[in-house]
């Protein structure tokens, strides 16, 4: 029996810890697997106990890139417990905080992690010199998502702004102007961006897995809607009843949960690529004529399309964020974004938002003075990784077929792991 190992240990240009293990017998790929060597954090732990308006701060510590977006989960997990209502304008700025990691995570991901692949360098630098205005472009746009995440949250990561019920400041009218004026600069750059990655040659393939993402009618959301889709089984669901219709699984090779929809046993991905194929429609007219230039339009299910996805989400943020500061700019939302008024009692809730990389949920149950009684946090990677290890075994498989080297396996292997953007992590979180 002819047996090939493929090991890759740590792999390298993602965010964590992970390896990869492949052995193909005779031709056939018998074992894939996607390890995730991380030790436990134990945030979920950490909480109990602590009173709710700690527990924001520390679960912005799960990730630095997504950091606003676990804060801003918290608080809407707090307010569905506490029955608190926020204002629009409240709203529209946690949007913006959401899309400030956004910028901050894809500019990373694309033009760090995964752009090195596909021209022939094993890191970002040799484009220093070799491309300057795409390095110097990724840079800024990096450097944008920092600084809209430091004027609306209070600094680049783990925001202190952002509380229950509202905000403890934010910008005045003249540097909402500015920001919406720097987004606006950077838009070209990003409409380049959306050509360049989607010039890329990868892999056709298709995923057998679903798609699950954030909807709600008639908008793109990131961080206001509480209706979650998978998108082939085509069922909404409230992210009130995550834990019914998401069941979470371990697996010895992996010290992160798996996860699959419960009503189908399907493994599936959430990332830009899902929320491009669940909302399409109503990308900004900029983003989307680009998207369709590029080639993306769903039905997509290439997991390789998930780097298009996101350099198209790059200029529908900097298109939605430089709107929404001239509205806040102009007062145009209605109330304040002080903290609502509200009574701590006892309660449990789900806060669901669309981080860069995909769907996030915590529950969180609270006794009558606000103290945690328990917590989970179900996280994209975690929820990523069954699904990823399926496709990685489809594109091992069709590398075999076709007659590749091991080495060239190898390589398209990491290049789809990449290309899912994975927080391992976060993945144990």
């Amino acid at each position: 029996m002819a047996v090939t190992k493929i090991n890759v240990d740590h792999v390298a240009r993602i965010e964590g810890h992970g390896d990869i293990r492949l052995v193909i017998e005779d031709g056939v790929v018998t074992r894939c697997e996607m390890a995730v060597v991380e030790s436990a954090r134990l945030f979920e732990a950490m909480v109990v106990g602590r009173p709710f308006d700690e527990v924001p701060y520390i679960a912005s510590r799960i990730c630095g890139i997504c950091s606003s977006s676990h804060v801003v989960t918290d608080l809407l997990a707090i307010e569905h417990a506490f029955g608190v209502e926020v204002s629009d304008r409240t709203r529209a700025l946690r949007e913006l905080l959401v899309y400030g990691s956004y910028l901050q995570n894809h500019a990373t991901h694309l033009f760090v992690f995964a752009t090195p692949d596909f021209l022939g360098h094993k890191s970002v630098f040799p484009l220093a010199s070799e491309n300057r205005p795409l390095y110097d472009g990724a840079l800024a746009l990096k450097a944008l998502g920092n600084e809209l995440c430091t004027k609306v949250g209070g600094r680049s990561v783990h925001p202190i702004c952002a509380v229950v019920g509202g905000f403890t400041s934010e910008p005045n009218r003249e540097e909402y102007l500015r920001l919406a004026e720097k987004m606006e600069a950077a838009m070209d750059f990003a409409e380049e961006a959306v050509d360049l990655i989607a010039s890329f040659e990868v892999m056709e393939m298709a995923t057998e897995g679903d798609m699950l993402a954030m909807v709600a009618p008639g908008r793109y959301p990131v961080c206001d809607s509480d209706t979650a889709l998978f998108v082939r089984a085509d069922y909404e669901f409230s992210a009130q009843d995550a834990e019914k219709e998401i069941e979470e699984y371990p697996i010895g090779h992996s010290a992160a949960f798996l996860a699959r929809a419960a009503r189908t046993e399907r493994p599936y991905m959430t990332a830009a690529l899902a929320r491009i194929n669940a909302s399409w429609a109503n990308l900004g007219k900029r983003a989307r004529y680009a998207s369709a230039r590029a080639g993306l339009r769903p039905p997509v299910y290439n997991p390789f399309s998930n780097n298009v996805a996101q350099a198209v989400e790059i200029l529908d943020a900097l298109d939605r964020c430089a709107a929404l500061c001239r509205r806040l700019a102009a007062d145009e939302f209605e109330g304040g974004s002080a903290p609502v008024g509200f009574e701590p009692k006892a309660g449990s809730g789900v806060g669901f938002t669309e981080a860069p990389r995909g769907a996030l949920f915590h529950r969180l149950t609270l006794d009558a003075k606000g103290r945690v009684k328990s917590a989970d946090i179900l996280t994209p990677t975690a929820q990523n990784i069954a699904n990823m290890e399926a496709d990685m075994a489809e594109v091992a498989q069709a590398f075999v077929d076709a007659g590749r080297s091991p080495e060239a396996i190898k390589l398209e292997v990491e290049k789809l792991v990449r290309a899912y953007d994975p927080c391992l992590s976060c993945s144990v979180h």
